[in-house]
């Protein structure tokens, strides 16, 4: 069946809690803060909102329905999308279809974790029965060697060179020091990125994200209400989502944009070619290459070459996560999972402050996440348009 098209729906009002490494307040802080921060972006109170659709990694032992009564919220529409990096994509094509529906008239998405000094070990130590079942009881704790058995098979296989990951990081800290909420502050050089220590071989110190606390938030509405709120808007031509794809692949080297791909370009009625700047999910370099090849801008295996030969910073010509990404602001939990999908609204929107692209109209937002032990799980994508 054809997908139906996005007719209608918006997205707006884009906002971020600035990321700090460590705090002690509580996942619903982060989430209360987003929140209200999005509303006053809108000119709206809670009362105005009748959705809500929340991910977090932290909330716990708390629920989305806890919040709605912590918050002061009445709601009619009310979702929780524990999606790690595909949250933000997810929960916008989600709420758009409830606008659409009738569902809901204004739907606040939010994703916010806390991050205290033990959060992530804690984490990690409980994040699926798969993890705890195939990782944890062999020593296998945490992303970083999961991600070095991917990166290992995707050097072997397409000849990538861990200098080809690096133009990524390294480009990524120069959108990075454009953006003042980016904690990494610090220019990085590719000779710095070669020599630094060694985590789980291939993968080095900065190949990994920073585990920090914040929250991003947007709203999605009608077009009509944007437009009588005076609000900036950016339209979604296109959307998709697909989990546990590729599932008999030994190693991922492929993810669930590749199935879809071709699906989204048609109800986007565009092509890669057509894109002014590319947010993929970066938790690492290896994962944004997968990225770049599943959703069309080079064939399977040559992004290493693709890398090469572009320049993805702010005023290259591959834009490409122009906030800094993960790598270089930090990964606030699931919160990450909204970062691209945020500074894409800005992008396209015209308000994107000192990392702003020149001439942005179209923006493509990949997610990426919930890593059981051995691969990531879910993926989605959108296409985000900037109204004339």
């Amino acid at each position: 069946m054809t997908a139906h098209y996005y007719d209608g729906v918006v997205l707006t009002c884009p906002f971020t809690v600035p990321y700090v490494r460590y705090a002690h307040e509580t996942a619903h802080y982060w989430i209360a803060r987003a929140l209200r921060g999005t509303l006053q972006a809108g000119g709206l109170t809670p009362r105005d909102i009748d959705g809500l659709s929340v991910s977090s990694f932290t909330l716990f032992p708390d629920t989305p329905v806890g919040l709605t009564q912590h918050l002061g919220l009445t709601l009619r529409y009310l979702d929780s999308i524990p999606m790690g990096g595909a949250s933000g994509v997810v929960a916008a094509r989600r709420a758009a279809r409830a606008v659409q529906a009738g569902d809901a008239d204004i739907v606040a998405c939010v994703a916010g974790d806390a991050n205290r000094i033990d959060s992530f070990r804690q984490l990690l130590s409980a994040f699926s029965r798969f993890s705890l079942d195939a990782s944890y009881g062999y020593g296998f704790g945490g992303p970083n060697a999961t991600f070095a058995l991917i990166m290992d098979a995707y050097m072997a296989e397409y000849g990538a060179t861990r200098a080809d990951f690096g133009r990524i990081a390294v480009a990524q800290r120069a959108n990075a020091l454009r953006n003042p909420d980016a904690l990494m502050k610090k220019p990085l050089t590719l000779d710095e990125y070669l020599n630094a220590r060694m985590i789980s071989d291939p993968v080095a110190l900065f190949d990994c994200v920073m585990p920090c606390a914040g929250a991003e938030a947007f709203l999605v509405m009608r077009e009509d209400e944007a437009r009588k709120r005076g609000l900036p808007f950016a339209r979604m031509r296109g959307s998709i989502e697909r989990h546990n794809a590729h599932a008999d692949d030994p190693v991922q080297l492929r993810g669930g944009w590749a199935v879809d791909i071709d699906d989204l370009y048609a109800q986007a009625a565009c092509g890669p070619q057509d894109m002014d700047l590319l947010q993929t999910y970066d938790d690492y370099p290896v994962i944004s290459m997968m990225q770049i090849e599943d959703l069309g801008f080079c064939p399977k295996g040559q992004a290493p070459e693709f890398v090469r030969a572009h320049d993805l910073t702010v005023t290259g010509d591959f834009p490409h996560n122009t906030s800094g990404g993960q790598l270089s602001v930090g990964q606030a939990g699931a919160a990450g999972g909204y970062l691209g999908t945020v500074e894409a609204i800005r992008q396209v929107t015209g308000r994107a402050g000192p990392t702003q692209v020149d001439g942005a109209r179209l923006a493509m937002v990949s997610g990426f996440g919930m890593v059981n032990y051995d691969r990531g799980v879910c993926s989605a994508v959108a296409i985000l348009e900037g109204a004339a």
